[in-house]
């Protein structure tokens, strides 16, 4: 068995991180309350193995390492661009981002007013970023996906796993957003659970880059 503390190459990492917004008119917006915490504490364990990180992030308040190359986006549509360039020129890609799932059909170019009546909005699905990744990989590269949910957490985990094409599936669910602590199962891609990972975010990312360097960069 390969040790997982010995040293592996160098490799370029992509980790997507925080929201996204979906802009209803020029000042109003759909997102989520991702902090980009987990993001952030991936992007450092990676860098003390020694390997190099691409970070494409929404916007978020939280300082990422500075030996990051940071690509900053709005959208999910910028930020499903954004890492597929970058993930051409990286080994393989964590996607710890929570995209906005949903955008309006139509965006109004004036700010919306009040009338007195309910708005109606018309929401479609947005782009899957690491769906779209995992499909388009080389035989070389990998994709490590995240699946926050409310119920049926390792079920429908699983089933991510398999439609978006990755490698290991971090299952985890609404309690780890804007929070510093988390509680995740890593799954193979059989959806056997590696291995139950609970505390701040920083533990927790350390244990994940242990299995990704384990099961995916040291062979």
């Amino acid at each position: 068995m390969t040790d997982a503390s010995a040293p592996t190459a160098r490799r370029r990492i992509l980790i997507t991180s925080g929201p996204t917004r979906q802009y209803l008119d020029p000042v109003r917006y759909l997102t989520n309350a991702s902090s980009g915490r987990m993001g952030a504490a991936l992007a450092q364990s990676a860098l003390d193995l020694g390997h190099d990180v691409v970070m494409v992030s929404g916007p978020v308040s939280v300082n990422y390492p500075e030996d990051v190359e940071l690509i900053n986006v709005l959208t999910t549509q910028e930020m499903l661009q954004a890492a597929g360039e970058a993930f051409e020129r990286c080994d393989g890609a964590i996607g710890a981002a929570a995209p906005c799932d949903y955008m309006p059909r139509h965006v109004s170019s004036q700010k919306l007013s009040k009338t007195g009546e309910p708005l109606q909005l018309e929401l479609i699905e947005t782009p899957d970023v690491i769906a779209t990744l995992g499909q388009n990989k080389r035989s070389d590269q990998w994709v490590v996906g995240f699946a926050l949910e409310t119920d049926d957490r390792r079920f429908r985990a699983t089933v991510k796993l398999e439609r978006k094409h990755c490698d290991l599936m971090v299952s985890n669910g609404p309690e780890a957003i804007n929070s510093a602590e988390n509680q995740v199962e890593l799954l193979d891609p059989s959806g056997n659970v590696i291995e139950h990972i609970q505390g701040t975010k920083e533990h927790v990312a350390r244990r994940l880059l242990h299995q990704i360097h384990h099961r995916l960069l040291a062979l």
